[in-house]
C-alpha cells in the first residue's frame, strides 16, 4: 500500500473502486464535458485547497494524483474499504472523501464542511439535501479508523452505517450541515447557480452521464 507524506492536518481522497456494472466501463475515465471524472474530482478537491489522492482505483489512474491501494487488493469490499484504506495511508489530522460519479458538486462545499469540522473537532460530517443526509462527501477524524475497519473486517460494509457508529463509539453523533442552510447564508455557491438538489446527482450510468450533461449546459 502507497503511503502519503503531506504532513498536512487535512487530506482529500476520490473513492474510485466501484465495479461500475451500469456504466459498462470504468466510470472514473468516463467524460463529463470532455474530462475525465477522476480528473474532476480531483480538481475539485485541490481547489478547496487540500492534497488529493485515490482510493480503490480500479484502474491505472495514478496520472491523475497519487494512488492508496486497497487494504486486500483483488475483493471487492465497496467504498468502505476504500475510506479505511486513505485514513491508514495519510498522517493527516481528518480526511475528506467523495466519490468519483459526483461531477456537479461545488468544491465550496468541501471548504465549509472542513471548515465546520475545524471549529466543532468533530468527529464525522456530512450534509443533508431536503432533510436527507448525503455518505458523501463526508469528513472524517481518523481516530475513527479503528471502528470502520473492525465493521469492515466484520463484513458490516455499509459507510453510513459504520460511520454512524464511529461517531457513536466517539460519544458523538454524526454532524449533518444542511446544503440548503449553506446555500442561503451564503457559506457556499454553486459556480454555474446549480440548485442544491442536483449537486448529488450520481453518475452511474451513460444515460446518468447524459443527464447531468443536460443540466450543466442548462446552467450555463
Amino acid at each position: 500500500m502507497m503511503s502519503t507524506d503531506w504532513g498536512a492536518a487535512e487530506a482529500g481522497f476520490v473513492l474510485a473502486g466501484g465495479q461500475s456494472s451500469r456504466m459498462g466501463r470504468d466510470k472514473a475515465l468516463a467524460l463529463f464535458g470532455g474530462r475525465p471524472l477522476i480528473g474532476l474530482a480531483v480538481s475539485m478537491l485541490r481547489g478547496a485547497g487540500i492534497e488529493a489522492a485515490i482510493a480503490g482505483a480500479r484502474s491505472d489512474l495514478s496520472v491523475f494524483a497519487p494512488v492508496v491501494e486497497d487494504q486486500e487488493p483483488g475483493t471487492e469490499k465497496g467504498p468502505l474499504a476504500g475510506i479505511c484504506a486513505g485514513l491508514a495511508a495519510t498522517p493527516a489530522e481528518r480526511a475528506v472523501f467523495v466519490s468519483v460519479d459526483l461531477p456537479l458538486l461545488p468544491g465550496a462545499l468541501i471548504v465549509a464542511m472542513l471548515e465546520h469540522a475545524r471549529i466543532t473537532g468533530q468527529a464525522v460530517t456530512v450534509v443533508s439535501v431536503n432533510g436527507f443526509a448525503q455518505t458523501f462527501p463526508v469528513v472524517l477524524d481518523r481516530a475513527v479508523l479503528p471502528e470502520l475497519e473492525r465493521r469492515l473486517h466484520s463484513g458490516q460494509r455499509g459507510c453510513f452505517a459504520a460511520i454512524e457508529a464511529a461517531a457513536e463509539v466517539r460519544g458523538e453523533s454524526v454532524s449533518v450541515l444542511p446544503v440548503e442552510v449553506l446555500v442561503q447564508s451564503g457559506q457556499v455557491e454553486h459556480p454555474s447557480a446549480l440548485p442544491a438538489a442536483w449537486w448529488f446527482l450520481n453518475v452511474n450510468s451513460s444515460a446518468d452521464l447524459e443527464r447531468a450533461e443536460e443540466i450543466a449546459r442548462a446552467s450555463g
